[in-house]
C-alpha cells in the first residue's frame, strides 16, 4: 500500500504507520515529562568528576576527625607554652665594640671637619682627634674579639620555675651565653674542651668542636625544670654526644641529669640539663 495523496504538499500516512509514529512520540514525551529542571549551577555540580568528589569527601571527613580529637584532647594553653620575650635591658646585652667604634669614628669625623674649618668648633678639633683615634682603635679591637649572644627561647611555665628549680650553675650558664663576650672563640669553650678533650686520646679534633647555637627553657612532663643546649656539629654524630652524657652530668652538676637527643635538623644535637631540685627543697 502506497501513501495516499491529499491536499497539495501534504502526505497522509497509512493507519498502522501513523499509530506507530504516535506511540513513539508518546513514549518520548512520557520519558521527558518527569525530568526535573536542572539549573546551570546544578549542572556544574553534576558534572564534577568522581575522583574530585572522593577527595572532597575524604577531606571533610579528616577535618571532622581533627575537630573531634581537638575537642576531646586537653588544650595546649593549659601547659602554658607561651614564649616569653627576653626584652630585659642590661649592660651585658650591649656591644661595647659598637659603642666604642661609633664614638671614635664620630669624634674623628667631626674633628677633621672642624680642623679644616668645614664644621664649627675648630678650637676643639685637637681634643676630638686626640680622643677619637684611640676610641676607634679600641672599638675595632672589641668588635673583632666580640662573641654575640645566642638566642634564648623561654616558655612561661619554665620562667615560673626558674627561681625555685634552676640550680646556680644553670643560671650562670644561661646568663653567660645570652650576653656579649670578648676574647672567647665560642660559648662554653672551657666546658666543651673538658668534655670532648680536644686533641687528646679518645677526644675529637678542635676543628670538629660543636658550636652552641641556641638555648631553651622548658618544663618536662614530670614538672622538672630543663635547660636545653642546642649544638651544631657537622663532623660529629649522636653517638659522640651519648658517649659523653655522664661528663655533661658531672660538669654541670650537682643536682643535674643530662640527656642527649637529636635536634630538629640533621646537624643539630640537644643536651638537656634537667634540674633535680624541687621548689620545696629550695624553699627549705
Amino acid at each position: 500500500m502506497g501513501s495516499i495523496s491529499a491536499a497539495s504538499g501534504t502526505t497522509v500516512l497509512p493507519f498502522h504507520l501513523r499509530r506507530q509514529n504516535n506511540m513513539r512520540s508518546g513514549l518520548h514525551d512520557r520519558r521527558h515529562e518527569n525530568l526535573p529542571v536542572v539549573s546551570s549551577s546544578q549542572q556544574r555540580w553534576l558534572n564534577v568528576p568522581e575522583t574530585k568528589l572522593k577527595r572532597e569527601t575524604l577531606r571533610l571527613g579528616f577535618v571532622a576527625r581533627v575537630a573531634d580529637s581537638t575537642s576531646s584532647s586537653p588544650s595546649v594553653a593549659s601547659a602554658d607554652k607561651t614564649l616569653i620575650p627576653d626584652d630585659e635591658f642590661t649592660l651585658a646585652k650591649i656591644s661595647f665594640g659598637v659603642i666604642g667604634l661609633g664614638l671614635g669614628v664620630s669624634l674623628l669625623s667631626y674633628g677633621f671637619g672642624a680642623y679644616f674649618n668645614i664644621l664649627p668648633g675648630s678650637e676643639w678639633s685637637a681634643i676630638m682627634l686626640t680622643y677619637g683615634f684611640p676610641l676607634a682603635i679600641i672599638g675595632m679591637a672589641l668588635k673583632y674579639a666580640e662573641l654575640k649572644p645566642v638566642p634564648c627561647l623561654s616558655y612561661a611555665d619554665a620562667v615560673k620555675l626558674r627561681e625555685t628549680s634552676a640550680t646556680p650553675i644553670l643560671t650562670q650558664v644561661r646568663n653567660d651565653v645570652t650576653r656579649y663576650r670578648y676574647g672567647d672563640e665560642q660559648h662554653l669553650e672551657e666546658a666543651l674542651k673538658r668534655i670532648f678533650q680536644y686533641g687528646l686520646g679518645g677526644g675529637i679534633p678542635r676543628r670538629s668542636a660543636p658550636i652552641l647555637t641556641m638555648i631553651k627553657e622548658e618544663v618536662l612532663t614530670d614538672g622538672r625544670y630543663c635547660l636545653v643546649l642546642v649544638f651544631e656539629a657537622n663532623a660529629l654524630k649522636l653517638s659522640d654526644f651519648e658517649q659523653r652524657q655522664a661528663k655533661f652530668t658531672s660538669f654541670f652538676g650537682p643536682n643535674i641529669t643530662a640527656e642527649v637527643a637529636k635536634g630538629e635538623s640533621e646537624n643539630l644535637y640537644e643536651v638537656r640539663l634537667i634540674s633535680n631540685v624541687s621548689a620545696s627543697s629550695m624553699s627549705s
